[in-house]
């Protein structure tokens, strides 16, 4: 079974050509750390979208459009989406979210194969082979189509 997002309608927002969304995302990532409080990105291919921050000493979230899911039953609790969101916070293990809302943003800068990016205590790394992001703790998610996890 292939889950898929709904698209979030467009925005008003003016959308980036993919070579200015790159140029945009490594400008602030040039940046230092202190002078950003969140960054949205997306990976190469455009299937997920995450957002870093600095908020309590780090958080990280990425959300995929298209995936195989890998936790497909919600919790009893939970009355919104599940299992295309995950997050990682300073501290603590990854976890899926249970979420109405959602990190895709088309617009967002591109994080290539192969670079980091790296905010408060927590980092995200773009890979062929999907997203992973952890804490200074080693705790937290590996996220791709085929597959996810927590750790």
């Amino acid at each position: 079974m292939i889950a898929h997002r709904s698209r979030i309608p467009e925005s008003p927002m003016r959308i980036l050509p993919p070579a200015a969304a790159t140029l945009a995302l490594a400008l602030a990532l040039a940046l230092p750390a202190a002078a950003q409080d969140y960054l949205s990105f997306r990976s190469p291919s455009g299937n997920i979208h995450c957002l870093i921050a600095s908020w309590d000493g780090g958080y990280a979230r990425c959300d995929l459009d298209d995936y195989h899911p890998s936790f497909p039953r919600a919790p009893v609790w939970c009355e919104q989406d599940y299992g295309f969101a995950f997050e990682v916070q300073a501290t603590g293990p990854g976890g899926v979210l249970c979420a109405g809302d959602t990190v895709i943003d088309p617009g967002a800068g591109v994080l290539d194969y192969g670079r980091s990016v790296v905010l408060g205590g927590v980092s995200c790394s773009s890979a062929r082979d999907g997203m992973t992001c952890t804490n200074r703790e080693g705790h937290g998610f590996t996220v791709a189509r085929a597959a996810q996890r927590v750790f």
